[in-house]
C-alpha cells in the first residue's frame, strides 16, 4: 500500500467513524468504547473546553528561569461525547477531503478583478512570447559582417508600424533599432549603442566588441509558444500571474469563486467595544477572523454577535446563504453552550466532533445539509480558536477554492517544547536565521495559553508538537501563517 493509500484509508476510516453520529449520540454503548479519562479531557469545560484542562507553564528560553507555579493539566469529568475525538492529523485530512468533494464553480472574470482568486483551469499562451524577433537593446540591427552602412533619420521603434525599408535588411546594412521594436527580416544580431562606433563623415558603423549572431535578440516563442502551459490549474493569481497573462493575450481569466464566509460570534459576555468591565470582556475574535479567513482567500461578512441564544443561533444557520459558517465559542458541554442541540436539531452531519489538539480540542466541523453550508465551530478561546481555524476551517477553504494541497515542512526547533501527555500541541513560534554557519530554526514563543493571543501575534507559524512534547533540536512540523510579521519583535518580549 503506497502512502498516499494509506493516508486515503485513514481518511474514509475517519469519516465512517464519524458518519452516524446523529443517531447514535445518546447510546450508552458507544459512551463505554470511550476511555473515561479522554472522554473527560476533550469534553473540559463549559464554553470552550480549554479554560482548564489547557493550561501549561510557558515554553522557556536556555538559561530562562522556569514557571515557580505551573499549572498541571485538569481533568474534570462533564459531560462525554459519543464518539471519541480525531487525531489532529486525521481531523485536518477529513476537512481537506470534504473541501474537495464537490464540483468546482468556475467564473470569467476581468483582470482586474481576478487578483487573489484560483485559476480554475490550467492558463495556456494564446500567442508565442515574444510574438515577432524583437530587440533587446537601444542600439543597431546590423545584416552580415562589418563595417555596416546606415541610413542617416532611420530608426525603429518599439509600437510604430514596420516601414517599407525596413521590411528586410541586406547584408552589409545596419538600422538604429529601440528596446522592443522588431527586428527586420534577416537581421544577424543587434549592437548595443554603447558598443557602436558611427563614421558620421563616411557613414558607416563598426563595433568595439566582436558580433556573435542573434545577440540582443529576443527570438519569437523564446519565452513560450501559442498553446503552451504557463501556470497550472489551482495557482493563485498574484500580480506577476496578472501581468503574465496579460502578456499572454488574456483579458479575463478563468476562476474559481472565493467561497463566502458567514461569522457569528456566540457568548453574552462580550463586549463589541471599550475596556473590560462587571465580568465582560472584549471580544478578540470578531475583529480578528474577517481578516484572517480573508487572508486564507474567502469572501467574509461583517462578524454578527448572537450571544447565547440558540433561537438566534439556529435562525442564523437556516438563512445562511454562505458555503462556510464559522462560530465561535458554544462547542463544549456547558448550560449555554447550544451549537450541538442546534446541530442536532438541524440533522446536520458531524464529519469531526472533537480533535485531540491543544488548545482547541472542543473544535468541530459540520454539514449542515448534503446540498447545503459546511460549518466549523471554534472554541471561544482566543488561541484555541486559532487552532481551530488552522485545523479544520483552512484545509476546507484550500479545498472549496480550489487550492491545491500545501505541502508540510519541517524545521529545527530551538528549545525543549513541552508536551500535552496525550494530544498534539500546536506552538506558536518564531523563524530564526542560523548563526555561524547554523541552520536555521524556529524558536517558540511564550504567551501560548488558549486565552492568549500576545505569542501568536509575534508568530509567523504554529509547531506541531507531538504528545510527551520534543527536546530542543528535533524537526517538528510548521504551520505557516498567511502572513509575517512586519516588525523584528525584541526577543525579550515574547520569546
Amino acid at each position: 500500500m503506497t502512502r498516499d493509500d494509506a493516508e486515503e484509508l485513514a481518511v474514509e476510516q475517519a469519516l465512517a467513524l464519524v458518519g452516524g453520529r446523529n443517531q447514535t449520540r445518546d447510546r450508552p454503548d458507544d459512551q463505554s468504547r470511550d476511555r473515561p479519562d479522554d472522554q473527560a479531557r476533550d469534553r473540559v469545560g463549559e464554553r470552550t473546553g480549554d479554560q482548564t484542562g489547557d493550561q501549561m507553564p510557558h515554553d522557556q528560553n536556555p538559561g530562562e528561569p522556569a514557571d515557580p507555579h505551573p499549572t498541571p493539566y485538569a481533568t474534570p469529568s462533564p459531560p462525554a461525547s459519543s464518539a471519541p475525538a480525531l487525531p489532529w492529523d486525521r481531523a485536518r485530512a477529513v476537512a481537506a477531503r470534504a473541501g474537495r468533494g464537490g464540483p468546482l464553480a468556475v467564473v470569467r472574470l476581468p483582470l482586474d478583478r481576478a487578483l487573489g482568486h484560483v485559476l480554475a483551469e490550467p492558463l495556456a499562451a494564446l500567442t508565442d512570447l515574444p510574438s515577432f524577433d524583437t530587440s533587446a537593446m537601444d542600439g543597431w540591427a546590423v545584416a552580415g559582417p562589418g563595417p555596416w552602412t546606415y541610413e542617416e533619420g532611420v530608426s525603429l521603434l518599439a509600437g510604430v508600424g514596420e516601414s517599407p525599408a525596413a521590411a528586410r535588411l541586406p547584408d552589409g546594412t545596419a538600422v538604429r533599432i529601440a528596446t522592443g521594436a522588431p527586428t527586420p527580416a534577416d537581421t544577424t544580431a543587434v549592437i548595443r549603442s554603447e558598443h557602436a562606433h558611427v563614421d558620421e563623415a563616411r557613414g558607416l558603423l563598426s563595433t568595439r566588441r566582436p558580433v556573435v549572431t542573434g545577440q540582443d535578440i529576443r527570438p519569437r516563442g523564446q519565452e513560450c509558444r501559442s498553446g503552451d502551459q504557463l501556470v497550472p490549474a489551482g495557482t493563485v493569481v498574484t500580480p506577476a500571474v496578472l501581468g503574465l497573462a496579460a502578456a499572454a493575450g488574456y483579458d479575463a481569466l478563468p476562476a474559481v469563486p472565493r467561497p463566502r464566509v458567514d461569522v457569528l460570534v456566540l457568548g453574552d459576555e462580550l463586549l463589541a467595544a471599550g475596556l473590560p468591565h462587571d465580568g465582560l470582556i472584549r471580544d478578540a475574535l470578531g475583529p480578528m477572523l474577517g481578516p484572517w479567513l480573508r487572508a486564507l482567500g474567502a469572501e467574509v461578512s461583517g462578524p454578527r454577535r448572537l450571544g447565547d441564544d440558540a433561537e438566534a443561533l439556529r435562525e442564523a444557520l437556516t438563512s445562511s446563504d454562505a458555503d462556510l459558517i464559522v462560530t465561535t465559542g458554544g462547542t463544549a458541554s456547558g448550560p449555554v453552550d447550544h451549537v450541538h442541540p442546534v446541530l442536532t436539531a438541524l440533522g446536520a452531519e458531524l464529519l469531526v466532533d472533537g480533535v485531540t489538539v491543544r488548545p482547541g480540542h472542543p473544535m468541530l466541523l459540520a454539514r449542515l445539509a448534503p446540498d447545503g453550508p459546511y460549518l466549523v465551530g471554534l472554541p471561544g478561546n482566543p488561541l484555541a480558536a486559532v487552532s481551530g481555524l488552522l485545523t479544520l476551517a483552512e484545509p476546507l477553504l484550500a479545498g472549496l477554492a480550489g487550492r491545491p494541497a500545501q505541502d508540510a515542512y519541517r524545521a529545527l526547533v530551538h528549545a525543549d517544547v513541552p508536551g500535552h501527555p496525550h494530544d498534539t500541541r500546536l506552538v506558536p513560534v518564531v523563524h530564526r536565521a542560523g548563526r555561524a554557519g547554523g541552520r536555521d530554526h524556529v524558536a517558540p514563543l511564550r504567551y501560548n495559553g488558549p486565552a492568549m493571543l500576545r505569542g501568536i501575534a509575534a508568530a509567523d507559524g504554529l509547531a506541531v508538537v507531538p504528545a510527551g512534547g520534543v527536546r530542543s533540536g528535533t524537526e517538528v512540523e510548521i504551520l505557516d501563517l498567511p502572513w509575517a510579521p512586519a516588525t523584528p519583535w525584541t526577543e525579550g518580549c515574547f520569546t
